[in-house]
């Protein structure tokens, strides 16, 4: 099995958890140049908030847009725009990335901004 397939299989049996718990989860993508997050409703139909490193707010605040910092500011973001919306607790969906370096990061900031996971 190659690393790609390892995490899908990853995320599937992931997804298929949160799934099971009904709540709306945060799901990270992540390119070597690019972070992404999107929180969606527990039905998985609609995007309640996002935030990535491709927007001009956040380019604007981060030097680079494939680093930590730039993960965290995305973890902030999202997590602002989620409480706006009215939603204060979510499933975090990794995307069968492994928790270390921008994904823990930007799971930190969300946490430290003020989501529940």
């Amino acid at each position: 099995m190659d690393k790609k397939s390892s995490r899908l299989k990853r995320a599937l049996r992931q997804r298929k958890k949160i799934k099971q718990l009904g709540v709306n989860r945060l799901t990270v993508h992540k390119t070597s140049q690019h972070i992404y997050a999107q929180i969606l409703s527990a039905d998985g139909t609609a995007t309640v908030a996002s935030a990535a490193t491709t927007q001009a707010d956040v380019k604007g605040v981060v030097n680079g847009t494939g680093n930590i910092a730039a993960a965290t500011e995305v973890g902030k973001q999202v997590a602002q725009k989620a409480l706006a919306a009215g939603v204060t607790e979510v499933a975090f969906d990794r995307s069968g990335f492994k928790y270390h370096g921008r994904v823990k990061a930007l799971a930190d900031a969300a946490r430290e901004a003020g989501l529940k996971f």
